[in-house]
């Protein structure tokens, strides 16, 4: 079954990477921008159809694909080229590949949800003795939590992560009969577990608070799903840019795949083990982390770095603004030379990653 779970993360990628594609596609067709070849994958064709100006192509290796544009990144004099449109045409175009990434995995998270019963976020089940900020002004026993640091917990599980990339002091949000309380500079401490054990923390035990799975809190906790998985983007890039986390923490493509083939045994395994349907338990939280994957890939591909859509999307921002302010463009050239450099950089960190990946699978 590992063989299967393999593929399967292949072919996720693939998908993901094309549907990223067939973002910039659509939105170059809706801007009547000219693409000359759309694809379904990578290599040689094995299938390829001219349909207009376009000529629409299956390739052999199902790694993703390509939307190529006319005049993508110089200027061909064709007045239908990418380059000759304005602002807005130019961001909707650039943009429209991570929205379909962040919409594939909402759609996903939506089909999981469909048949849920319950969702579990945190709360405050019992305080250590040692906790001295409680009471009506303060944090109590059945409290939701609701932020730690001014990070949202959406669901069960958020809270404790938070907790413990905290420092000496955690600024904790709850909710209570509807009203929210903010706790500031809840200490960490030596405190008491509720075994009786001394340990390092800040005094709560946090446990699960159950939201029954009416239509409309399906809708509503597809979206907080949604945007728990933006919000552990930005969180992971805080602890990587602080220092909290290394490139031990980080998973390129050989990564990802060893954890989709992990996760899908896992379940499978633990499915079995209680009488359930082992393949059905794997698909379900495959297609969870496919909607991680696909979430993660739409923000990070909106980051402002070079060789990145958002990079692009940067460089259209300075070019309006120096157009505002002096009448002229940033040179092609420049940005062409900074989008080349960062696509090598991108592309040696890339392979340090995965370079780290493989050597953690031998080790």
């Amino acid at each position: 079954m590992s063989v299967v779970y393999i593929l399967a993360a292949i072919l996720i990628f693939g998908v993901l990477i094309a549907v990223h594609e067939l973002g910039h596609f659509l939105a170059a067709k809706l801007c009547s921008v000219q693409v000359n070849e759309f694809s379904i994958g990578m290599g040689p064709a094995i299938w390829h159809r001219q349909k207009g100006e376009t000529e629409y192509s299956f390739r052999i290796l199902p790694i993703g694909g390509y939307c190529a544009m006319e005049g993508e990144d110089e200027d061909t004099g064709n007045t239908r080229s990418f380059t000759r449109q304005g602002f807005w045409k130019k961001l909707v175009i650039l943009a429209a590949g991570a929205f379909m990434n962040f919409l594939t995995g909402l759609l996903i998270v939506a089909i999981l949800f469909s048949g849920a019963r319950t969702f579990y976020v945190d709360g405050i089940q019992g305080l250590a003795p040692e906790v001295s900020q409680t009471g009506e002004n303060g944090l109590m026993a059945g409290d939701q939590i609701y932020k730690v640091n001014g990070w949202r917990t959406y669901f069960s599980g958020d809270a404790q992560m938070f907790l413990g990339y905290s420092g000496d002091s955690a600024d904790i949000e709850v909710i209570r009969d509807g009203r929210r309380i903010v706790v500031k500079n809840v200490p960490r401490q030596t405190c008491t577990d509720q075994q009786g054990q001394s340990y390092q923390g800040f005094g709560l035990y946090v446990g699960n608070l159950p939201v029954a799975a009416t239509v409309p809190n399906r809708l509503q906790y597809t979206w907080y799903q949604t945007m728990d998985f933006v919000q552990l983007v930005w969180f992971s890039l805080c602890q990587l840019v602080s220092g909290n986390a290394g490139i031990n923490d980080l998973s390129g493509p050989v990564g990802i795949v060893t954890t989709i083939k992990d996760v899908g045994t896992e379940a499978q395994e633990s499915a079995e083990a209680n009488n359930r349907n082992g393949l059905l338990a794997a698909a379900e939280s495959i297609a969870y982390f496919a909607a991680l994957i696909a979430v993660n890939l739409a923000v990070m591909n909106l980051l402002p770095l070079p060789a990145l859509d958002g990079g692009r999307i940067f460089f259209l921002l300075v070019d309006a603004v120096s157009m505002a302010l002096f009448k002229q463009k940033v040179p092609e050239k420049y940005q062409a030379a900074i989008n080349t450099a960062g696509f090598v950089l991108l592309m040696g960190f890339m392979l340090l990653v995965t370079f780290h990946d493989v050597f953690k699978l031998v080790k």
